[in-house]
């Protein structure tokens, strides 16, 4: 079983460099065995969410694994229907309430629309009380971020985004880090699209160190200082997934992998005002 490094947050706090997440395992019984059996393979970092509609499941995995609460880290995100002062507080007590337990390791506010600002004001009030050992966004650009940064008082430890070889996002990661915000990414298989496992350039990286695509894949993230939470309800592929810390890419394997770029969103673009109404419209109207 593998050991999985961590890395220290902007606030001190230790966070593993590679977890599971469980984004479109809505069945919670299927949710719950897969949390159980990433927690036996050797993941300590579990990301969820409010708007996955499975903490539940995901704090039932964990209080029948047996390990002891201080070796896990447990994240979850904050809908945007949530995104009041008062909603926040009480967004973040019905996360803990379904996940069964007394603090998060990180909490995030999963979209950067609505009263982001109110939000983070009760995120940091949970913080300041310990009730989450580190807060962070998801989906934020650098100019949201930087905005968040100046008018509240706790930064992000975190920003989770798209990132995958279709996709870098290479200016908004170089932001990131040197504004000391660690990146993870979401949909780090840019969920198989575009033949991401069977991709030539890729397969030739892997076929040189005798890895899969994948093993690739999470290799180049994590050689970029990115944490990464790739999700598989098969543990076949969750032990494929964490068997990453026994070899290096080459500078030159950077490169390849570098050259993929498509520079466009696997799923959709964040800033389309269409977009953002067809998706986060009717969560956000349940706020007037």
């Amino acid at each position: 079983m593998s050991t999985i490094p961590t890395i220290m947050l902007n606030n001190g706090v230790e966070m593993p460099q590679l977890g599971f997440g469980v984004f479109q395992v809505p069945d919670l019984a299927e949710c719950e065995t897969a949390v159980a059996t990433a927690l036996a393979t050797g993941y300590r970092l579990i990301d969820t969410a409010t708007a996955y509609q499975n903490e539940t499941a995901v704090g039932q995995a964990i209080a029948k694994s047996g390990l002891p609460r201080q070796d896990l880290f447990i994240t979850s995100k904050l809908w945007v229907s949530e995104f009041t002062y008062e909603r926040a507080k009480q967004g973040i007590e019905d996360s803990l309430n379904r996940l069964g337990l007394d603090y998060l390791d990180l909490y995030l506010l999963h979209q950067p629309y609505g009263d982001t600002m109110g939000a983070w004001r009760a995120l940091e009030e949970a913080y300041h009380a310990g009730k989450i050992r580190a807060i962070g966004v998801s989906n934020f650009y650098a100019d949201q971020l930087k905005n968040l940064e100046l008018t509240m008082t706790v930064q992000p430890a975190v920003n989770q985004i798209e990132v995958n070889p279709w996709y870098q996002q290479t200016t908004e990661v170089q932001f990131n880090q040197n504004d000391n915000v660690r990146v993870e990414a979401w949909a780090p298989f840019a969920e198989g699209k575009q033949g991401i496992f069977t991709n030539p350039v890729i397969g030739a990286i892997a076929k040189q160190h005798g890895k899969t695509n994948g093993q690739v894949i999470l290799r180049w993230l994590l050689q970029h200082g990115i944490t990464v939470i790739p999700k598989s309800v098969h543990q076949a592929r969750m032990l494929e997934n964490i068997d990453v810390f026994d070899f290096e890419l080459t500078d030159s394997d950077m490169q390849n992998m570098a050259s993929l770029d498509q520079g466009v969103s696997q799923f959709f673009d964040h800033r389309d005002p269409a977009t953002i109404e067809q998706i986060f419209g009717s969560s956000l109207k349940q706020l007037h």
